[in-house]
């Protein structure tokens, strides 16, 4: 596997700040605003998310997080309901501003399957959504409205978000599979009919 480091901590921390900022500038006011972290490494993005805005706009917002397992189309039903999480919204959303956060936008299934997990809660006055990562290749019509960071990538390739809460580092690689052409000394050769 090849592991290609594009985001250091600092880098993280840096764009971290400037989500906030940009949240706050979005809102006008963070009276109505609640951030729902998607399990797993959307929670510890939305706590320091929070943690930040604390300290720019000085109001403590509501952290939640959100399980959308068994909402996902992408798993089997048997699969999605048996990674159980938790979800813990800290107080009603019913009229809220709710910024969804998560590590990697990818296909936005997910994202949609939050969406449906999160109206089956209340309802929101608006749903946002703030993430670290977009890597494209979009199978639904979502985008989010704070990036940290677009890392244009194959299919093949994957995105791992690593944080110090989950994982025990920051940083963001892109990891690509091993070639597993066979090595050869000379080109092959075409066969033309």
């Amino acid at each position: 596997m090849h592991n290609k480091i594009v985001m250091t901590a600092e880098d993280i921390r840096r764009t971290l700040a400037r989500i906030a900022h940009e949240i706050i500038e979005r809102n006008k006011s963070t009276d109505h605003l609640v951030l729902v972290g998607l399990q797993t490494r959307g929670v510890p993005l939305a706590g320091r998310l929070a943690a930040n805005i604390e300290i720019y706009d000085k109001s403590k917002l509501l952290v939640g997080a959100l399980d959308f397992s068994s909402y996902r189309d992408d798993l089997p039903a048997s699969e999605a309901n048996s990674i159980v999480r938790n979800t813990d919204i800290p107080a009603g959303i019913d009229g809220k501003s709710v910024v969804l956060v998560d590590d990697v936008l990818y296909t936005g299934r997910s994202i949609r399957a939050a969406m449906d997990a999160l109206v089956d809660l209340g309802r929101p006055r608006s749903i946002q959504l703030a993430v670290l990562i977009d890597r494209g290749h979009r199978e639904m019509p979502i985008r989010a409205d704070y990036v940290g960071k677009n890392i244009p990538s194959a299919r093949h390739e994957d995105i791992k978000v690593r944080l110090l809460e989950t994982d025990g580092v920051d940083e963001v690689a892109i990891i690509s599979p091993p070639d597993n052409r066979p090595a050869t000394s000379q080109p092959e050769k075409q066969e033309f009919r």
